[in-house]
């Protein structure tokens, strides 16, 4: 009779477990796969279409982490190590070396603040700390006026001063540089630039309500559908849904985060013009583009100058663009003239929007 020394039991039991290690890692997961966790105090949910095993699924999970930890650590405002954090304290007048990252944030942040003639402008992180919505936590409340004063004094796109081509930029004036505006669209455009690196053909990323999407949801020819919410304090419930091929939508609304006070609202979205929340009828701005980062700023900065102004920069600038209006008796929908070019008169009419 044959008998297996101790040493060849073990290495039996050994390559037994790493056979099963292995089936494990191969078996084919059921398509669309969700890949989900939280960042940046929201969350991400990313959907694949492509078939992947669970092995392939999990290295990709860790790779979206990755990706935006980094993002994170570059541009968060609630981390004291954060590289924006490290320019917000550096000295003024000096040139700071930063990431390629931070500065193209920085960069697209500058172009939309000069298109929109102040509109948007991420120099108003102290603004928005007196405001209660921003990474001080002081209770919600309204500030006293002479200090709001002394606080927009030095805000402006011109207190900041950014040098691309030598990667560095500096401040100017004492302000406190916010991208809340702008990180979260970054982000959903590196989650996308990782997927695509990695050769994933057919995703969803949903980054805190920002989208980005590629190729179809089925992986052959059904296009990603996704909802725009109703401008509705007390729940979600989506009021149109549209169809997304390669394309990224950035929603900017007041319905969301806000305090009021003597029964007054105050909106989180600043008019950095004014020092003040938005007080006008737009509730909410949702914007196509090919850049999640571009479609961010640009929904907040047409959603600091409400519907009329809003609409005339839109069709300015060749936005696609979809605002929902407060009226008396509920609310108005309208859209630019580049999204009707974009996603069809026929859903337009569909839909029953207005072009404006």
């Amino acid at each position: 009779m044959y008998r297996s020394s101790p040493l060849a039991a073990l290495a039996a039991l050994v390559m037994g477990l790493l056979l099963v290690g292995c089936s494990e890692s191969d078996r084919p997961l059921d398509s669309p796969v969700r890949l989900e966790g939280a960042i940046f105090g929201s969350f991400y949910q990313v959907t694949i279409a492509d078939p992947l095993t669970q092995g392939e699924a999990l290295r990709l999970e860790a790779g979206i982490q990755e990706t935006l930890e980094s993002v994170d650590a570059a541009m968060s405002i609630y981390r004291d190590d954060a590289e924006l954090m490290a320019f917000n304290q550096a000295p003024l007048g000096e040139w700071q070396p930063l990431s390629d990252e931070l500065i193209e944030v920085l960069a697209i942040s500058q172009a939309v603040a000069e298109a929109s003639d102040g509109a948007f402008d991420v120099t108003i992180g102290g603004l928005v700390n007196l405001w209660s919505f921003g990474s001080e936590g002081r209770p919600r409340e309204v500030p006293d006026t002479a200090v709001v004063a002394e606080r927009l004094a030095v805000v402006g796109p011109d207190s900041i001063e950014v040098d691309v081509e030598g990667l560095q930029a500096r401040r100017l004036r004492d302000v406190f540089v916010d991208l809340g505006g702008v990180a979260k669209g970054h982000g959903t455009d590196r989650v996308a630039a990782y997927l695509n690196g990695e050769g994933i053909e057919h995703y969803l990323v949903n980054l805190g309500g920002d989208l980005i999407t590629r190729g179809y949801r089925d992986g052959e020819s059904q296009a990603w559908r996704i909802g725009i919410e109703a401008p509705l304090d007390d729940r979600q419930q989506a009021q149109y849904i549209l169809p997304l091929e390669a394309i990224s939508v950035a929603t900017s609304g007041d319905y969301r985060n806000y305090f009021e006070e003597d029964g007054q609202r105050y909106s989180h979205t600043l008019d950095p013009r004014t020092g003040r929340p938005i007080d006008h009828r737009l509730a909410s701005v949702t914007v196509a583009h090919p850049s999640n980062a571009w479609a961010d700023a640009w929904a907040t900065a047409l959603m600091v100058l409400g519907d009329a102004e809003g609409a005339a920069l839109a069709r300015e600038h060749d936005l696609k663009v979809l605002m929902l209006i407060r009226e008396e008796d509920g609310w108005s929908s309208a859209v630019s003239p580049a999204f009707v070019d974009f996603f069809g008169e026929s859903l337009v009419e569909e839909l029953e929007l207005e072009i404006r």
